[in-house]
């Protein structure tokens, strides 16, 4: 009987319940308060005068600062463990709000909104928890893990985005990030349960960090999968931040909008649990290609279709059940392929391969809008990128790379 096959004793099974807990209680605070964004875009342009594109910008800059930080952060958890990362990762993101109702510039409102809470956001999300789960559960169990943890930032979403809108209205908007700054920093005691034994965190270091990346950046899945999620990064984002506006301009009402957003982290809890359910039985590429897909037709009918409220409705609930189950078949085939050693990292240059293609849309969304009047052509963009994403991860292989013996450390 291998390792992998071997049952789990009580200790480790507790191990990996607190994991889970505490990585999904984090992963619910920091997906959650950055998933009302959106919410902020009219209150502060129009209280500080700015155009849609100041606010766009900072939130693409918050998307690309998260992504090129992502593999620094990943390789500091996989080096000393998620615990000290997730740390300066939640003191970073209650400055960046604080920073972002303090701010009167677009240039300090970068700084804060933008800088700040993209790098809060790369120690706080999902490839630093991931890092820990997939090092703390067994692997016929890491897929379903993953799909918890991403449900769990789905049920965030769900949860903070109607409170966000609850706290804009009754307390102002300053205020409401004053409040979810505080909020921020539950992410500090929660750190604690998802500290990691020295063994676990080094993993023996029986390959170097360079020798992990010339690895998987000469591997062709793992650039095809770098692609793929550019896609998904392109049209959640532009859907998340502008989503609110492009209602509203279309004579929707406030309440129709933060619906959507609830609506979408409702039904994307049962998406991403089921994506992580099923990839433990089916070819996770075939669920990546799937999801790519079915976002392309949705997203066409939703822009075809008469613009009335329940078709905001039935369009939020399909893409909620496709918004984020691209996360634990994606993360749980760079793990099946490279192990798990450098996973926070190598999941972290994934993922900003996903936030330059959220920098693209949330930017794009803007900067058109500004040149045109109108957000349609970002919605057709997002729909060829779905039939490009869909096509190119069907030849991506799951197998574990063959590796020559690697020499006694």
């Amino acid at each position: 009987m291998n390792a992998a096959s071997m049952p789990s004793t009580p200790t480790q099974t507790l191990a990996m319940r607190q994991v889970l807990i505490c990585g999904a209680m984090i992963v619910t605070l920091s997906m959650g308060i950055r998933h009302g964004f959106g919410l902020w875009l009219q209150p502060i342009t129009m209280d500080r005068g700015w155009s849609r594109e100041t606010f766009a910008f900072a939130i693409a800059i918050q998307n690309l600062a998260w992504g090129l930080a992502g593999p620094f952060a990943g390789m500091l958890a996989d080096r000393f463990g998620a615990f000290r990362v997730l740390l300066i990762g939640s003191l970073l993101y209650a400055l960046g709000l604080v920073g972002m109702a303090l701010a009167t510039s677009g240039l300090a409102f970068t700084g804060s909104a933008g800088l700040l809470l993209g790098l809060a956001q790369s120690g706080t999300t999902y490839a630093i928890v991931y890092g820990v789960i997939a090092r703390q559960v067994a692997p016929e169990k890491r897929s379903w893990a993953m799909g918890v943890a991403a449900a769990a930032g789905s049920f965030g979403q769900f949860l903070m985005v109607p409170v966000e809108n609850w706290l804009i209205g009754h307390t102002g908007w300053d205020n409401a990030l004053f409040i979810l700054g505080l909020a921020a920093l539950v992410i500090m005691p929660l750190a604690f349960g998802m500290r990691e034994p020295p063994a676990a965190a080094h993993g023996g270091h029986k390959q170097s960090i360079a020798a992990a990346l010339r690895e998987a950046f000469a591997y062709p899945s793992f650039r095809l999968l770098m692609a793929g999620y550019f896609v998904c990064g392109f049209q959640v984002v532009f859907i998340g931040v502008h989503m609110p506006s492009y209602l509203k301009d279309n004579g929707m009402d406030p309440g129709v909008a933060t619906t959507a957003l609830a609506l979408i982290g409702l039904f994307n809890v049962f998406g991403t649990y089921g994506a992580g359910v099923l990839g433990n039985r089916v070819q996770k590429k075939n669920i990546l290609a799937a999801n790519y897909l079915l976002r392309a037709v949705v997203i066409s009918i939703f822009v075809l279709a008469p613009l009335t409220p329940w078709s905001v409705y039935l369009f939020s609930a399909a893409m909620g059940l496709l918004w984020l189950s691209t996360v634990p078949p994606t993360n749980a085939i760079v793990a099946q392929i490279f192990g798990v050693q450098y996973m926070s990292m190598l999941g972290g240059f994934v993922f900003l391969s996903h936030q330059l293609g959220s920098f693209m849309g949330v930017w794009l969304g803007g900067k058109l809008y500004d040149a045109s009047g109108s957000y349609n052509v970002v919605w057709w963009i997002a729909v060829a990128l779905g039939v490009f994403a869909a096509l190119i991860n069907l030849p991506v292989r799951e197998t574990a790379i063959v590796r020559p013996a690697l020499k006694p450390a």
